[in-house]
C-alpha cells in the first residue's frame, strides 16, 4: 500500500489551526505533534518552528519531545513501509538474517528510508506473529516463515504486484 503522505506540501496555516483547536495549550504538545504526524507521516521542521510560534514553547523543546517518544518521526516514511520484527520468538528464529538479508534488497537498513524514498524499514519489538517467526510486514501485509532466500523472494514479489498495479492504473 502506497503513504501518499510521504511529499505533503507543508500547509503553515493548517499547522496554526492545530495548534489553535488544542487551545495553544503546551499541555496538549503530545496531541498537536500527533495530529501534525497523521497529516504529514512525520513532524517536518516547518511545523515544529510554527508549533513554537503558536505556542510560546521553544523549538528546542518540541524538538525533545518529537526526538524522545518513539512514535514521532521527524523524515516521511518511504512510499512502502516495512517492519522487521525481532520480539523472542523472531529473534531467536533469525530476524537479524531476514534484516540483513532485505537491506540490500530495498536499499535500507533498519530505521532508514532508501535513498529513492520507496521503501522505510524499522525495527519493532513485536508484529504479534510468534508462530510465524520470523515475520515481516509490508504495509498491513505479514509475510512470516521467512529465511533469507524467501524474503528476496517476498520483496520481488511484491515489486511485481507494485509494477502490475502501476501498469492497471495507467
Amino acid at each position: 500500500m502506497s503513504n501518499p503522505n510521504t511529499r505533503k506540501k507543508i500547509n503553515l496555516p493548517a499547522i496554526d489551526e492545530i495548534v489553535r483547536k488544542h487551545s495553544a495549550n503546551p499541555g496538549s504538545m503530545i496531541a498537536v505533534l500527533q495530529e501534525i504526524q497523521e497529516q504529514y507521516g512525520y513532524v517536518p521542521a516547518e511545523a515544529i518552528l510554527r508549533v513554537s510560534k503558536g505556542t510560546g514553547v521553544p523549538a528546542a523543546d518540541i524538538y525533545g519531545i518529537v526526538t524522545f517518544y518513539a512514535q514521532f518521526r521527524l523524515i516521511p516514511l518511504g512510499d512502502h513501509l516495512i517492519r522487521i520484527c525481532h520480539g523472542t520468538a523472531c529473534h531467536l528464529n533469525g530476524a537479524e538474517l531476514i534484516a540483513e538479508s532485505l537491506a540490500p534488497v530495498v536499499g535500507a537498513k533498519e530505521g532508514e528510508t532508501s535513498a529513492d524514498k520507496r521503501y522505510t524499514v524499522e525495527r519493532v519489538a513485536c508484529l504479534g506473529c510468534c508462530s510465524l517467526a520470523p515475520t515481516i510486514m509490508i504495509g498491513n501485509e505479514t509475510y512470516g516463515r521467512l529465511t533469507p532466500d524467501s524474503v528476496r523472494k517476498v520483496m520481488k514479489e511484491f515489486e511485481k504486484q507494485q509494477a502490475a498495479a502501476a501498469e492497471s492504473k495507467s
